[in-house]
């Protein structure tokens, strides 16, 4: 789970930051969320559409994701199966001016 730049966090880390205000950006394959589930209160955006979905409007973001689309203020975790797409996806946020 990637969370800052370059800074990974544990799933205890993880738990923690649940009970605050951040936004959980899973960019698993949808197959992948099928099989091993989805984690509760997380957006999947998988990693080959996160670039294009966040520069959407927000008002296209939330008819695609079901869900609001994040400021660039927003505090985010990135999560994968294994952790080199959650970095990749943590790379394009910060890329496009999220924080």
């Amino acid at each position: 789970l990637c969370s800052a730049a370059e800074r990974c966090v544990s799933y205890e880390e993880f738990k923690d930051l649940k009970k605050s205000n951040i936004v959980h950006i899973d960019v698993r394959e949808r197959w992948e969320i099928d099989r091993f589930g989805k984690i509760p209160e997380s957006i999947n955006i998988p990693l080959s559409e996160l670039a294009e979905a966040l520069q959407m409007s927000p008002a296209d973001f939330e008819e695609q994701y079901r869900q609001k689309m994040p400021a660039k203020s927003d505090h985010m975790v990135f999560s994968c199966l294994a952790g080199v797409r959650s970095k990749q996806a943590l790379g394009f946020a910060m890329a496009l001016g999220f924080s």
